[in-house]
Protein backbone atom coordinates (compact mmCIF):
# COMPACT_ATOMS: atom_id res chain seq x y z
CA UNK A 1 0.00 0.00 0.00
CA UNK A 2 1.00 3.66 -0.72
CA UNK A 3 1.38 4.62 3.34
CA UNK A 4 2.39 7.88 4.59
CA UNK A 5 3.60 8.81 8.20
CA UNK A 6 3.79 12.10 10.06
CA UNK A 7 6.39 12.46 12.87
CA UNK A 8 9.52 10.87 13.26
CA UNK A 9 9.87 10.76 17.37
CA UNK A 10 10.97 7.86 19.51
CA UNK A 11 8.38 6.33 18.24
CA UNK A 12 7.16 7.09 15.30
CA UNK A 13 10.66 6.59 13.53
CA UNK A 14 10.79 3.17 14.33
CA UNK A 15 6.73 2.28 13.64
CA UNK A 16 7.36 3.71 10.24
CA UNK A 17 10.18 2.23 9.53
CA UNK A 18 8.41 -1.03 10.25
CA UNK A 19 6.02 -0.30 8.05
CA UNK A 20 8.72 -0.02 5.43
CA UNK A 21 10.00 -3.13 6.04
CA UNK A 22 6.98 -5.11 5.33
CA UNK A 23 6.94 -4.04 2.13
CA UNK A 24 4.51 -0.93 1.78
CA UNK A 25 5.13 2.55 -0.02
CA UNK A 26 6.13 4.85 2.82
CA UNK A 27 6.84 8.25 2.56
CA UNK A 28 7.77 10.22 5.76
CA UNK A 29 7.45 13.54 6.92
CA UNK A 30 8.79 14.83 10.11
CA UNK A 31 8.96 18.93 11.64
CA UNK A 32 13.02 18.38 12.02
CA UNK A 33 14.14 17.87 8.12
CA UNK A 34 17.63 16.17 9.90
CA UNK A 35 15.19 12.86 11.43
CA UNK A 36 13.19 12.41 8.00
CA UNK A 37 16.80 12.51 6.51
CA UNK A 38 18.02 9.75 8.66
CA UNK A 39 14.87 7.61 8.61
CA UNK A 40 15.44 7.79 4.62
CA UNK A 41 18.83 6.33 5.13
CA UNK A 42 17.72 3.84 7.10
CA UNK A 43 14.64 2.44 5.93
CA UNK A 44 13.46 2.02 2.22
CA UNK A 45 10.84 5.35 1.44
CA UNK A 46 11.06 8.91 0.87
CA UNK A 47 10.41 12.20 2.52
CA UNK A 48 8.33 14.89 2.01
CA UNK A 49 8.48 19.07 3.29
CA UNK A 50 5.01 18.86 4.58
CA UNK A 51 2.61 16.79 5.41
CA UNK A 52 -0.04 17.25 2.58
CA UNK A 53 2.95 16.78 -0.14
CA UNK A 54 3.82 13.42 1.99
CA UNK A 55 0.24 12.60 2.12
CA UNK A 56 -0.89 12.83 -1.33
CA UNK A 57 -0.75 9.67 -3.22
CA UNK A 58 -1.24 7.73 0.59
CA UNK A 59 -3.90 4.75 1.31
CA UNK A 60 -3.59 5.36 4.50
CA UNK A 61 -1.85 8.52 6.24
CA UNK A 62 -0.40 7.68 10.28
CA UNK A 63 0.53 10.67 12.29
CA UNK A 64 2.79 10.60 15.89
CA UNK A 65 2.90 13.60 17.09
CA UNK A 66 2.75 15.79 20.70
CA UNK A 67 -0.01 17.06 21.44
CA UNK A 68 -3.88 18.73 20.32
CA UNK A 69 -2.05 21.08 18.53
CA UNK A 70 0.46 19.25 16.88
CA UNK A 71 -2.02 16.62 15.45
CA UNK A 72 -4.28 19.60 14.39
CA UNK A 73 -1.28 20.96 12.48
CA UNK A 74 -0.41 18.26 10.32
CA UNK A 75 -3.83 17.70 9.34
CA UNK A 76 -5.43 20.81 9.41
CA UNK A 77 -4.87 23.81 6.57
CA UNK A 78 -3.27 24.21 3.16
CA UNK A 79 0.02 22.13 4.20
CA UNK A 80 -1.99 19.52 6.30
CA UNK A 81 -2.43 16.32 5.08
CA UNK A 82 -6.58 16.57 4.86
CA UNK A 83 -6.03 19.09 2.10
CA UNK A 84 -4.43 16.49 -0.29
CA UNK A 85 -5.30 13.27 0.80
CA UNK A 86 -7.77 11.40 -1.80
CA UNK A 87 -11.12 10.29 -1.14
CA UNK A 88 -11.80 7.18 0.80
CA UNK A 89 -8.42 7.11 2.20
CA UNK A 90 -8.52 6.74 5.88
CA UNK A 91 -5.96 9.34 8.25
CA UNK A 92 -4.53 6.97 11.90
CA UNK A 93 -3.67 9.41 14.38
CA UNK A 94 -1.52 7.37 17.13
CA UNK A 95 -0.75 10.64 18.92
CA UNK A 96 -2.00 10.60 22.55
CA UNK A 97 -4.04 13.42 22.64
CA UNK A 98 -7.64 14.07 23.78
CA UNK A 99 -11.20 12.51 22.69
CA UNK A 100 -12.28 15.76 22.10
CA UNK A 101 -9.76 16.45 19.06
CA UNK A 102 -10.08 13.01 17.84
CA UNK A 103 -13.88 13.42 17.77
CA UNK A 104 -13.30 17.44 16.02
CA UNK A 105 -10.79 15.74 13.29
CA UNK A 106 -13.43 13.08 12.10
CA UNK A 107 -15.62 15.41 11.73
CA UNK A 108 -13.41 17.72 9.59
CA UNK A 109 -12.37 14.42 7.82
CA UNK A 110 -15.95 12.94 7.02
CA UNK A 111 -16.46 16.38 5.46
CA UNK A 112 -13.96 15.67 2.87
CA UNK A 113 -14.88 11.93 2.24
CA UNK A 114 -12.47 10.85 4.64
CA UNK A 115 -12.05 8.25 7.06
CA UNK A 116 -10.22 8.80 10.56
CA UNK A 117 -9.10 6.27 13.35
CA UNK A 118 -8.25 7.49 16.50
CA UNK A 119 -5.34 5.01 17.51
CA UNK A 120 -3.13 6.09 20.68
CA UNK A 121 -0.23 3.50 21.99
CA UNK A 122 1.12 1.66 24.94
CA UNK A 123 4.65 0.01 25.21
CA UNK A 124 7.20 3.05 24.94
CA UNK A 125 9.92 3.66 22.83
CA UNK A 126 11.23 -0.39 24.06
CA UNK A 127 7.56 -1.41 22.37
CA UNK A 128 7.91 0.63 19.38
CA UNK A 129 11.62 -0.17 18.61
CA UNK A 130 10.31 -4.36 19.04
CA UNK A 131 7.19 -4.09 17.29
CA UNK A 132 5.77 -4.84 20.37
CA UNK A 133 3.00 -1.78 20.76
CA UNK A 134 -0.66 -2.16 22.14
CA UNK A 135 -3.01 -0.12 19.90
CA UNK A 136 -6.29 0.96 21.17
CA UNK A 137 -8.52 2.16 18.42
CA UNK A 138 -12.01 4.25 18.45
CA UNK A 139 -13.85 4.62 14.62
CA UNK A 140 -15.44 2.36 12.88
CA UNK A 141 -15.37 -1.39 12.14
CA UNK A 142 -15.32 -1.62 8.67
CA UNK A 143 -12.36 1.00 8.55
CA UNK A 144 -10.36 -0.39 11.53
CA UNK A 145 -10.24 -3.69 9.60
CA UNK A 146 -8.80 -1.98 6.37
CA UNK A 147 -6.09 -0.35 8.61
CA UNK A 148 -5.34 -3.25 11.39
CA UNK A 149 -3.43 -5.40 8.94
CA UNK A 150 -1.15 -1.85 8.92
CA UNK A 151 -0.95 -1.51 12.18
CA UNK A 152 0.19 -5.25 13.12
CA UNK A 153 3.30 -4.67 11.74
CA UNK A 154 4.25 -2.95 14.77
CA UNK A 155 2.35 -4.00 17.18
CA UNK A 156 1.41 -7.27 19.36
CA UNK A 157 -2.23 -6.47 20.17
CA UNK A 158 -4.65 -3.86 18.12
CA UNK A 159 -8.02 -3.34 19.26
CA UNK A 160 -10.76 -1.56 18.54
CA UNK A 161 -12.60 -0.01 21.92
CA UNK A 162 -15.53 1.54 20.24
CA UNK A 163 -16.77 5.02 18.47
CA UNK A 164 -14.09 7.56 17.43
CA UNK A 165 -12.69 9.06 20.63
CA UNK A 166 -12.88 5.60 22.50
CA UNK A 167 -8.88 4.73 21.38
CA UNK A 168 -8.11 8.23 23.55
CA UNK A 169 -10.77 7.23 26.18
CA UNK A 170 -9.15 4.26 26.46
CA UNK A 171 -5.05 5.45 26.91
CA UNK A 172 -6.53 7.73 29.67
CA UNK A 173 -7.22 4.92 31.66
CA UNK A 174 -3.89 3.22 31.06
CA UNK A 175 -2.07 6.49 32.21
CA UNK A 176 -3.98 6.51 35.21
CA UNK A 177 -2.90 3.26 35.93
CA UNK A 178 0.35 3.13 35.64
CA UNK A 179 0.56 6.70 37.28
CA UNK A 180 -0.94 5.02 40.70
CA UNK A 181 1.74 1.63 39.71
CA UNK A 182 4.81 3.75 38.89
CA UNK A 183 3.92 5.50 42.80
CA UNK A 184 3.21 2.58 44.39
CA UNK A 185 6.22 0.73 43.28
CA UNK A 186 8.35 3.86 44.33
CA UNK A 187 7.35 3.91 47.47
CA UNK A 188 7.72 0.35 48.13
CA UNK A 189 11.37 0.47 47.03
CA UNK A 190 11.87 3.96 49.42
CA UNK A 191 10.18 1.55 52.50
CA UNK A 192 12.27 -1.02 52.11
CA UNK A 193 15.47 0.68 51.45
CA UNK A 194 14.53 2.47 54.48
CA UNK A 195 13.74 -0.63 56.56
CA UNK A 196 17.35 -1.85 55.56
CA UNK A 197 16.09 -4.21 53.34
CA UNK A 198 17.88 -6.06 50.11
CA UNK A 199 15.66 -4.05 48.15
CA UNK A 200 16.32 -6.26 44.76
CA UNK A 201 15.79 -9.35 46.72
CA UNK A 202 12.53 -7.72 47.67
CA UNK A 203 11.25 -7.41 44.05
CA UNK A 204 12.95 -10.94 43.27
CA UNK A 205 10.04 -12.07 45.76
CA UNK A 206 7.16 -10.26 44.96
CA UNK A 207 7.60 -9.87 41.54
CA UNK A 208 6.33 -13.54 41.82
CA UNK A 209 3.40 -12.64 43.27
CA UNK A 210 0.15 -10.46 43.01
CA UNK A 211 2.25 -7.33 43.16
CA UNK A 212 3.89 -8.04 39.75
CA UNK A 213 3.52 -5.96 37.28
CA UNK A 214 5.52 -4.74 33.80
CA UNK A 215 6.83 -1.05 35.83
CA UNK A 216 8.45 -3.96 38.34
CA UNK A 217 10.27 -6.39 35.96
CA UNK A 218 11.08 -3.41 33.65
CA UNK A 219 12.20 -0.40 35.93
CA UNK A 220 13.05 -1.71 39.46
CA UNK A 221 16.98 -2.08 38.56
CA UNK A 222 17.23 1.18 36.78
CA UNK A 223 15.22 3.29 39.80
CA UNK A 224 17.70 1.46 42.25
CA UNK A 225 20.55 2.77 40.13
CA UNK A 226 19.34 6.01 40.31
CA UNK A 227 19.28 6.12 36.18
CA UNK A 228 16.12 8.08 35.10
CA UNK A 229 18.12 9.32 31.09
CA UNK A 230 15.49 7.27 29.46
CA UNK A 231 12.18 5.89 28.92
CA UNK A 232 8.83 8.27 28.99
CA UNK A 233 9.46 11.45 29.88
CA UNK A 234 8.27 13.00 33.12
CA UNK A 235 7.44 16.07 30.82
CA UNK A 236 4.69 13.83 28.37
CA UNK A 237 3.07 11.99 31.20
CA UNK A 238 2.38 15.53 32.99
CA UNK A 239 1.00 16.00 29.56
CA UNK A 240 -1.23 12.94 29.54
CA UNK A 241 -2.01 13.56 33.20
CA UNK A 242 -3.82 16.93 32.39
CA UNK A 243 -5.59 15.14 29.28
CA UNK A 244 -7.02 13.01 31.87
CA UNK A 245 -7.87 15.16 34.95
CA UNK A 246 -9.34 17.43 31.80
CA UNK A 247 -11.60 14.64 30.78
CA UNK A 248 -12.04 13.12 34.24
CA UNK A 249 -13.73 16.65 35.07
CA UNK A 250 -16.09 16.76 32.20
CA UNK A 251 -17.35 12.96 33.14
CA UNK A 252 -17.83 13.55 36.46
CA UNK A 253 -15.08 10.89 37.17
CA UNK A 254 -13.05 11.30 41.05
CA UNK A 255 -9.20 10.56 40.05
CA UNK A 256 -7.67 11.94 43.49
CA UNK A 257 -4.98 9.58 43.11
CA UNK A 258 -4.29 10.93 39.45
CA UNK A 259 -4.24 14.37 40.89
CA UNK A 260 -1.73 13.92 43.70
CA UNK A 261 0.36 11.54 41.67
CA UNK A 262 0.42 14.27 38.71
CA UNK A 263 1.49 16.70 41.63
CA UNK A 264 4.17 14.47 42.18
CA UNK A 265 5.31 14.28 38.96
CA UNK A 266 5.39 18.54 38.75
CA UNK A 267 7.65 18.29 41.98
CA UNK A 268 10.44 15.67 39.70
CA UNK A 269 10.19 18.72 36.87
CA UNK A 270 10.45 21.58 39.67
CA UNK A 271 14.01 19.46 40.46
CA UNK A 272 15.09 19.43 36.78
CA UNK A 273 13.67 16.18 35.91
CA UNK A 274 11.38 16.71 33.33
CA UNK A 275 13.33 14.79 30.53
CA UNK A 276 13.56 12.05 32.97
CA UNK A 277 11.66 8.24 32.81
CA UNK A 278 8.38 8.67 34.85
CA UNK A 279 9.86 5.75 37.30
CA UNK A 280 11.95 8.91 38.74
CA UNK A 281 9.22 9.27 41.26
CA UNK A 282 11.55 7.43 43.24
CA UNK A 283 13.81 10.01 43.00
CA UNK A 284 11.63 12.58 44.45
CA UNK A 285 11.00 10.64 47.71
CA UNK A 286 14.68 10.03 48.13
CA UNK A 287 15.26 13.84 48.11
CA UNK A 288 11.85 15.28 49.18
CA UNK A 289 14.47 17.30 51.21
CA UNK A 290 15.43 19.18 48.53
CA UNK A 291 12.27 19.75 46.75
CA UNK A 292 11.70 23.54 46.69
CA UNK A 293 7.73 24.38 46.30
Amino acid sequence: MNVAFLGLGVMGFPMAGYLAKAGHNVVVYNRSTAKAERWVATYPGAAEATPAKAAVNADVVFACVGNDNDIRSVCLGDDGAFSSMKAGSVFVDHTTASADVARELAEAAKKLSLAFIDAPVSGGQAGAENGKLTVMCGGDQAVFDRVAPLMNHFAQSVKLMGPVGSGQLTKMVNQICIAGIVQGLSEGLHFAQKAGLDAAAVIEVISKGAAQSWQMENRYQTMLAGEYEHGFAVDWMRKDLAIVLAEADQQGASVPMTALVDQFYGDVQRAGGGRWDTSSLLARLQHIDNIEY
